[in-house]
């Protein structure tokens, strides 16, 4: 298949194919990357798909005909060769997460664009802006764990990365008129660090349910017995839970507490098949959660907040950034991080050389900022004195 700019669609499925890409991507300097998954459709979400471009070529990697990807770990981890995402963080965790990927030379259109304080900086308002391109939007909630994959479906996911290339030079240039480009640059070797957070299933986190704490004690005991029970049920069928019954819908059994399958039957959300085959499950579970009540006084208590010199300096630094990004025409997050923040305000350096120390704090931010932060925080000493 080919397009307007003269570039082959290849699907590789096979062990000689993905050795053959392999060799082709390891000869360009540039080359543009991109995911999709199926978290909105599994249980433990996988890259069912990894997208590459080069300037001659769009390769689309079905990782689940293959099983593995390993070969691919030497192209991104190679400093010689950049890789261009959009959005990387998400890509560069999930990566790392299925197949032990370790990165570097990132370029993230989507951080350069912020940089640069471009207002629009999805993907699609860019390559409509940019190259009158439009992404079709009825795929971004695609199930890539579906196969075969259809002509439709390979056409979206090549987009994706086609015109990173042309987009990365694009941002580039306006980068280095903008004397930018080396706060761009170590903003992306940050990036190039994401790693999967996601917590593991925790029971208790019942209580984080919106309309937990209405509950009377036998109501929460319930809900978290069917907090548990979607889970395992979600686990067991590789569905994600909030599509086996909505949080909404556990708040309403715990309330309710029905004990047939007609008290089922007359909530909303609890008709029609899909309940083939959880109806005695459900009820097992508000059985077992009317014998366990859920105190609202042995609520677990959140991690301890810092003491409150930490959170005036922090949100004295917090209006700076403000006042600064206003300044530069940015969102406040482009300069510094709250987390970046945050690690200052505990610290509470009152040197340069202290403030330096900081590994939260990057080189260009400290050599740009380093004077301000410090002026900030005497503000705040000022103040409270």
């Amino acid at each position: 298949m080919s397009d307007p700019l003269n570039t082959s669609l290849v699907l590789v499925a096979t062990r000689p194919a993905l050795a053959a890409m392999t060799d082709d991507l390891q000869r360009h300097p540039v080359i543009a990357v991109d995911t999709e998954s199926n978290s909105l459709f599994a249980y433990r979400e996988r890259v069912c798909l990894i997208q590459f471009s080069t300037p001659t070529t769009d390769y689309i990697v079905d990782t689940l005909a293959l099983y593995a990807a390993g070969s691919l770990g030497p192209v991104f981890a190679d400093p010689n060769i950049e890789k261009v995402f959009h959005g990387a963080d998400y890509d560069v965790s999930t990566l790392r997460r299925d197949f032990g990927f370790e990165f570097a030379n990132l370029f993230d259109t989507m951080i350069a664009s912020r940089i640069l304080g471009i207002k629009r900086f999805g993907l699609g308002d860019l390559l409509l802006e940019r190259f009158d391109v439009t992404l079709d939007k009825r795929m971004q909630r695609h199930d890539w764990g579906r196969r075969p994959l259809k002509p439709e479906e390979l056409a979206y996911a090549r987009l994706d990365t086609h015109y990173l290339l042309p987009l990365r030079d694009q941002l580039l240039d306006e980068l280095r008129q903008r004397r930018r480009e080396r706060e761009a640059r170590e903003a992306f070797a940050r990036v190039a660090q994401a790693t999967w957070s996601r917590k593991p299933f925790d029971p208790e986190c019942f209580w984080r349910v919106k309309g937990a704490c209405d509950l009377d004690d036998v109501g929460r005991g319930t809900l978290k017995a069917l907090v548990v029970w979607r889970e395992e049920y979600a686990g067991q069928k590789d569905r994600p839970p909030f599509k086996v019954l909505s949080d909404e819908t556990l708040v309403r059994l715990a309330k309710s507490r029905p004990t047939s399958r007609r008290g089922l039957r007359s909530l909303p959300g609890l008709r029609g098949p899909h309940m083939e085959g959880m109806s005695d499950a459900i009820l097992a579970a508000i059985a077992r959660g009317e014998r366990d009540p859920q105190r609202l006084r042995e609520r677990p208590m959140p991690d301890e907040r810092p003491d409150p010199a930490v959170l005036e300096r922090f949100e004295s630094l917090r209006r700076w950034r403000k006042e600064r990004a206003a300044a530069r025409d940015v969102e406040p997050d482009v300069l510094i991080s709250n987390s970046t923040l945050m690690a200052i305000a505990r610290r509470a350096p009152a040197t340069l050389e202290t403030l330096h120390a900081i590994e939260d704090l990057g080189e260009c931010q400290f050599e740009e900022f380093g004077a301000e932060l410090l002026a900030a925080q005497r503000q705040h000493s000022d103040a409270a004195a």
